[in-house]
């Protein structure tokens, strides 16, 4: 596996600015705060959200939530990218959550829009159509709508517990509660929760991309209503991918005992 990640760590491209794939106003004299690299070679499909806002902790600051905005409306379009990594350039931090100092600065009417922002901002990484990864230490990336997701991730009594105290978790306890799904030991680089999430990556790229966006609708979509219109959901998914390449190729490859050749239609 070590091989493999230094393999795939020697074909990714260069960080790129978002103004590199228009994501961000032209002529900016600041270092942009969101970069993005698709890789390549075995990699090819997973692109990486490189969050880099060293002074600030990667504090979700105007900029910050602007540029990542752009760069995810960018990206949703974009039918190469079949798997979505966020991480962070700056290290021993993921995310500090909000800018309080930049938010003190701002009106109520401000904080009141700048939030709606936020909010926004999840439910985008949340409604992402591709399958969407965060590498974390800290479990989560911190933001508004945390009275609504929280309990429907952990339960209504223990969301409360945790909102209540706002008690920090480890990566061990985090993953005891169910809130992430992996915790890994620290590394000398520091970058172990990346590679984690890197492997994990590279075992959802070989999956067929319509299926997986398709899956990632019907399991959001389906949390949300009764079982009887959650099975309804799902089925309105599969009807979307019967007519596809992607389905024939797959019973092909099964059928000819190979591996598929997928190609998202």
């Amino acid at each position: 596996m070590q091989r493999v990640l230094a393999s795939a760590l020697r074909l990714a491209r260069p960080w790129r600015p978002l103004a590199a794939r228009s994501c961000a106003s032209a002529g900016a004299a600041r270092d942009p705060e969101i970069q993005v690299r698709a890789l390549e070679g075995p990699d090819q499909g997973i692109t990486e959200i490189l969050m880099n806002r060293p002074h600030a902790r990667n504090a979700l600051g105007h900029v910050f939530v602007s540029e990542l905005l752009e760069a995810l409306a960018r990206l949703r379009d974009d039918r190469q990218v079949r798997v979505l990594l966020f991480r962070s350039g700056v290290k021993g931090v993921f995310c500090a959550g909000a800018d309080l100092k930049e938010r003190e600065q701002m009106s109520e009417a401000e904080v009141g829009v700048f939030v709606q922002r936020l909010r926004g901002l999840m439910n985008e990484i949340a409604s992402s159509a591709v399958m969407g990864l965060i590498e974390t230490t800290r479990g989560l990336l911190p933001g508004a709508g945390g009275t609504q997701r929280l309990p429907r991730c952990l339960g209504v009594a223990l969301a409360k517990e945790l909102i209540f105290t706002g008690r920090r978790l480890s990566g061990t306890q985090a993953q005891a509660l169910g809130l992430v799904n992996h915790a890994v030991a620290q590394n000398e680089e520091g970058n172990a929760a990346y590679h984690r999430a890197r492997e994990l990556a590279q075992e959802i790229l070989p999956q067929a991309p319509i299926a997986v966006r398709l899956g990632k609708v019907a399991i959001d979509r389906g949390m949300e209503v009764d079982i009887a219109s959650g099975m309804a959901i799902e089925g309105m998914c599969y009807a979307q991918n019967i007519p596809t390449q992607d389905r024939l190729e797959g019973m092909a490859a099964f059928r000819e005992k190979r591996p598929p050749r997928f190609v998202g239609e």
